[in-house]
C-alpha cells in the first residue's frame, strides 16, 4: 500500500538524480519553504524557552508528540503554560499530546500525573491525551518484563512539536535534561501551515489506535481502533494500525507539490514503524548512505552507535562519500553511571564501536571512515541526524534531523520520524555547516588506542548482559 514500487525504482538513481536529490520527491511528501523560516537551536535552554514562549503565545491548536513527559519543576511550568494558553484563548485552542504508554506510566509520579490538570480544567473538554502501546509487548512478556525493560520492547519515539503553524521537531523529550545538559538538535520551522497539517494528521493517525487517558487518570481504547494491542492477535492490530499509515502517506505523496515552485528550500518528512512493518525512513536512509558519490561529505550523528547490518554494509560498501560518525563517549551516554543492569549499557556500545573500526580497518576504509566521540564534563549527548554535502561544495544542502538513531531499535521497533531538509538558502547552509561544526568542535576522534585504554575495556559480566539485547 505504501511506495513500495517507487522505493524499488530508486536502485539505480541517475547521477543527475543522486548530485541533484531531487529522487526524495518520488517517495515521500515534500513540503517547499522559504529557507528563512528554518531555525537551528543550539542549546537545551534555548529548547525549552522556546517551548514555553510558543505555546505562552498559541491561538489554535498544541500538539505534541514525545517518548514521556518529565515530572520536575521545569515540566511543571511548561504545563501550567499550556493551561494558561487555553485559559486565555477561552478554550478555543486544541491540545493533543500523543506519549509512550509503558514510559508515560512509569512510577507513581509520572507522565500521566502530570498532564492531569489539563484534564481536569475548566477547559478539560479541548485537550485529549493519548497514550501509544506497542503490539509486541503482550502476555507473558507483559506481566514478566519490569517497568525499567520494557521499552526495550518498542514505544513510541517521535519528537514533534506544533503550535499553530510552527513545527519544533528534535530528537529531545519533554523533560528535565532535554532541557539543561543533554544535547540534542532542534529545528524550528515556522508559518509552516501545510507541514503542521500533515504532522498533526500523522499524530492523530497514531492517536487512533492508542489509549485516551481520562481525568480520573484511567484509560481507555480509542473507540476509533477495532482491534486491541495486546489482547486478541497482535497481528490483527498490527495490519489495522499499518492500513491507516500507510493510507495516509499514500495520499499524501500522491499530491506532492512541484519542486520548482517558487522556494529555496524543500521538507520530506519520512516516517518509520517498524513495530508495524512500515520501514518508509529506513529505505530512504539506506538509499542515500548507497548512492553517495565520491566528493561528498556524510556526518552522522547518533546517541547510541549500532548500525544496522544493513546501513553498515551501505557505508561500507555502496558509499563513496568521506563519512565522519559522532557519537556519545561513555561518560556523555545518557546511561554512564546507571545503577544495576543498565550500567553496563555504555560498555555495550564501546563494543559495537570497536566491531566496527576493526570492520573499517580490514576493509581498508578507516581514512575514509571515522569515528568521533562527543565529550563535554557534566553533559550527556543525545543528538541525532546527518549532513549532506555535495560534491565540489563546502557547506551541507541536506540534513535529516528527528527521533531516528541509525540503529536497529529505530528501525524494527520504536515509531519514528524525522525531516529531510534540502535547501539551496546560503545562510540555511552556513546554519546547517555551523551546526555540525559546534557539535564536532566537543568530540575527540577514534583511534585504535581508544579501546586499549583500561577505562574503556568492558567488564566480562557487561558484555555477556548486552550481548544478547538489540539496543
Amino acid at each position: 500500500m505504501l511506495d513500495d514500487e517507487k522505493l524499488r525504482d530508486l536502485t539505480i538513481p541517475t547521477q543527475e538524480e543522486i548530485n541533484s536529490l531531487s529522487w526524495l520527491r518520488t517517495v515521500a511528501p515534500v513540503f517547499p519553504v522559504n529557507g528563512s523560516k528554518v531555525t537551528i537551536i543550539h542549546k537545551p535552554q534555548a529548547f525549552y524557552s522556546t517551548l514555553l514562549e510558543k505555546c505562552r503565545h498559541a491561538k489554535k491548536r498544541i500538539t505534541f508528540a514525545s517518548l514521556y513527559l518529565g515530572t520536575g519543576t521545569l515540566e511543571t511550568k511548561l504545563v501550567n503554560v499550556i493551561e494558561q494558553a487555553i485559559s486565555m484563548n477561552g478554550g478555543n485552542i486544541q491540545v493533543r499530546i500523543l506519549l509512550d504508554y509503558m514510559r508515560a506510566s512509569r512510577g507513581k509520579q509520572n507522565s500521566r500525573k502530570m498532564l492531569e490538570p489539563l484534564l481536569k480544567g475548566k477547559y478539560g473538554d479541548c485537550c485529549k491525551v493519548f497514550l501509544y502501546h506497542t503490539p509486541k509487548l503482550r502476555g507473558v512478556m507483559k506481566a514478566a518484563i519490569p517497568d525499567r525493560f520494557n521499552e526495550l520492547i518498542g514505544l513510541q519515539h517521535m519528537k514533534l512539536y506544533m503550535i499553530d503553524n510552527d513545527l519544533i521537531i528534535s530528537g529531545a523529550n519533554l523533560s528535565n535534561d532535554y532541557f539543561t545538559n543533554r544535547q540534542d538538535r532542534y529545528f524550528i520551522i515556522e508559518d509552516c501551515e501545510e507541514l503542521c497539517n500533515f504532522y498533526n494528521k500523522l499524530v492523530e493517525k497514531v492517536m487512533e489506535f492508542s489509549f485516551i487517558l481520562q481525568a480520573d487518570g484511567n484509560t481507555s481504547l480509542n473507540p476509533a481502533a477495532n482491534c486491541h494491542p495486546y489482547k486478541g492477535f497482535g497481528k490483527d492490530f498490527t495490519q489495522e494500525a499499518a492500513s491507516k499509515i500507510q493510507i495516509f502517506l499514500y495520499n499524501e505523496i500522491e499530491k506532492n507539490a512541484d519542486l520548482n515552485k517558487d522556494a529555496d528550500t524543500w521538507i520530506f518528512p519520512l516516517v518509520q514503524m517498524g513495530q508495524l512493518n512500515i520501514y518508509h525512513d529506513s529505505e530512504i536512509t539506506l538509499k542515500l548512505l548507497q548512492t553517495a558519490p565520491a566528493g561528498a561529505t556524510l556526518k552522522l550523528a547518533t546517541g547510541y552507535f549500532n548500525l544496522t547490518s544493513e546501513y553498515s554494509q551501505a557505508v561500507l560498501g555502496n558509499c563513496r562519500a568521506t563519512c565522519y560518525f559522532l557519537t556519545a563517549h561513555p561518560t556523555t551516554n545518557g546511561f554512564f553511571n546507571a545503577k544495576g543492569i543498565a550500567g553496563g549499557i555504555p560498555a555495550a556500545y564501546t563494543r559495537i564501536e570497536k566491531s566496527f573500526y576493526n570492520l573499517c580497518e580490514r576493509m581498508k576504509q578507516q581514512r575514509r571512515i571515522t569515528l568521533w566521540e562527543f565529550v563535554k564534563p557534566g553533559w550527556t549527548y543525545h543528538a541525532k541526524g546527518l549532513w549532506y554535502t555535495l560534491p565540489d561544495q563546502q557547506k551541507p544542502s541536506l540534513t535529516f534531523i528527528g527521533s531516528p538513531n541509525f540503529g536497529y531499535r529505530s528501525v524494527n521497533k520504536d515509531l519514528e520520524t524525522q525531516i529531510a531538509i534540502m535547501t539551496r538558502n546560503e545562510k540555511l547552509q552556513d546554519a546547517l555547516y555551523e551546526e555540525q561544526a559546534r557539535l564536532f568542535s566537543y568530540a575527540k576522534p577514534v583511534t585504535r588506542k581508544t579501546f586499549s585504554q583500561q577505562d574503556r575495556i568492558p567488564p566480562a559480566w557487561r558484555i555477556i548482559k548486552y550481548s544478547v539485547i538489540e539496543i
